[in-house]
């Protein structure tokens, strides 16, 4: 019996598509689930395509041309040390092993010493896009060793969604980078979505626009620069109307957000690492805060807003304002995520290329948008770039919008309109550009009641002073700095 190039465990709906896409590139593919049934359907819908079904694992193995390539895509955590556990039991050394599941990073970087020291080979891959990417094309992030990647890159560029006919697929790092930065995706995805919500509450409440009003809005920016995915499903979404009701759809669904953690992992990683990523941090706290629903509703019987207070501006400069507030903020987004992984490189010792991750976030994914090109040019000038705010055309865009940002973020606190996520890109713009921050109070009242010790203004860098601050004498000891 002949041999099959790859192999896929899980057939969900992203296992299924996945190999239905590799499978639709020229390869002949060996399917594997836990449960016959799936296994079963997955055959019966390939009828004629070169998709092999096995019902055990070692038949799997058996199955595959060496050195077996084999894909794993179950839920993360467990499920997936377990699978790896019994693929060991019939794979032979040498045999390459793909994660292409939402694993967390640090469960990659785990695994991948581990089976390096036991003789296999690893990828842990991010893949975005959902049902419809897996099935016509994600973008692909492969994490690993580069000579193994190597031996995978054919089928996973073939697979990859194409822009411009270049792949949205390439090597990211070593271990857990391919991982990491999916959820760093995830984490701006999370911070994009949120943006585009505040500005769709804006224009509703403070204009008091219906929803085709809207949808006429969102689809005139998307043909601008927030040309992206998210900005044209918004506009899908505005324009649907509910067939029981008659009403607009997005109107009788409820306002309770849900989320499967990869916005937490980026903001938990951030605090980890030192590094501010406000906007992503606040879209997770703003779905937190809408699950609350039975909550909040008692809390708007007895907590009272502004009062007397409406919008008597001009509308059309309103919508402009939101528009340009959502763009400034969006780039501060961005910002934060990718000095993010800038920090995690340096922490991990990975060589990020964050010009070419750009590139391939433009297809397949979620946050596929024209704007990625900026970034991508951003980083063509400097590749050591800091942050992105400092890149000549960011810089500029900023400057020409922050007027109508400060507008719009105004707006929402004279009439209470929550907007969490805008209002903390615009906190940490200026926290950005300040040269003096009020830190300094910060750290003296760290030293008085814990002697953390201070930096001062007019002696070198690295020197630590402690002050005694209540003239008694005496000093705390801390264990909680480490100079």
């Amino acid at each position: 019996m002949s041999k099959q190039d790859i192999g896929m465990i899980g057939l969900a709906v992203m296992g299924k598509n996945l190999a239905l896409n590799i499978e639709s590139r020229g390869y002949s593919v060996s399917v594997y689930n836990r449960s016959r049934e799936k296994t079963d359907e997955m055959v019966a819908e390939a009828a004629g395509k070169k998709i092999f079904g096995t019902y055990s694992l070692e038949e799997f193995v058996n199955s595959l041309e060496k050195p077996r390539k084999m894909i794993i895509m179950v839920k993360a955590g467990k499920p997936v040390d377990d699978m790896i556990e019994q693929l060991k039991k019939y794979a032979s050394k040498g045999d390459i092993i793909i994660d292409a599941g939402n694993s967390f990073y640090e469960d990659t970087i785990r695994r991948s010493k581990q089976l390096e020291t036991e003789g296999y080979r690893f990828i842990g891959t991010g893949v975005s896009g959902g049902e419809e990417g897996a099935l016509l094309g994600p973008a692909i992030m492969p994490g690993g060793e580069k000579d193994v990647y190597e031996m995978v890159e054919p089928i996973l560029t073939a697979i990859s969604a194409k822009v411009g006919g270049e792949p949205c697929c390439t090597y990211i790092g070593r271990d857990g980078a391919g991982h990491y930065v999916k959820m760093v995706h995830n984490g701006i995805e999370y911070g994009d979505m949120q943006l585009i919500c505040e500005a769709y509450s804006l224009l509703k409440n403070v204009l008091g626009m219906t929803a085709a009003q809207l949808h006429e809005v969102f689809a005139q920016w998307n043909k601008g620069e927030l040309d992206s995915y998210l900005i044209e499903i918004t506009a899908d979404i505005l324009a649907k109307v509910d067939p029981e009701t008659g009403s607009p759809m997005v109107d009788v669904i409820l306002d309770k957000a849900g989320q499967k953690g990869t916005g937490k992992w980026t903001s938990k990683s951030a605090l980890d690492l030192g590094v501010a990523t406000p906007v992503i941090t606040e879209a997770v706290f703003a779905r937190c805060l809408s699950a609350i629903k039975d909550e909040r509703v008692d809390a708007s019987k007895v907590l009272r807003g502004p009062a007397d207070v409406s919008f008597d501006g001009d509308r059309e400069e309103f919508i402009e304002s939101v528009r340009r507030a959502l763009y400034a903020s969006k780039i501060c987004s961005y910002a934060q995520g990718f000095a993010l992984m800038k920090a995690a490189a340096e922490e991990f010792g990975w060589d990020l290329d964050y010009g070419r991750i750009a590139m391939i976030f433009r297809g397949g994914c979620i946050i596929r948008a024209q704007f990625l090109h900026k970034i991508k040019e951003a980083y063509d000038r400097d590749s050591q770039l800091p942050n992105l705010l400092l890149d000549p055309y960011f810089k500029d865009i900023i400057d020409k919008y922050q007027k109508d940002w400060r507008r719009a973020v105004s707006a929402a606190v004279t009439l209470g309109i929550p907007v969490q996520a805008i209002s903390a890109a615009l906190a940490y713009f200026d926290s950005y550009r300040s040269e003096n921050l009020p830190a300094n109070l910060l750290q003296a009242q760290r030293d008085y009641f814990g002697a953390h010790m201070y930096e001062r203004t007019d002696r070198p860098r690295g020197e630590y002073f402690h002050t005694n601050w209540t003239e008694r004498g005496g000093t705390t000891a801390s264990s909680a700095y480490t100079v």
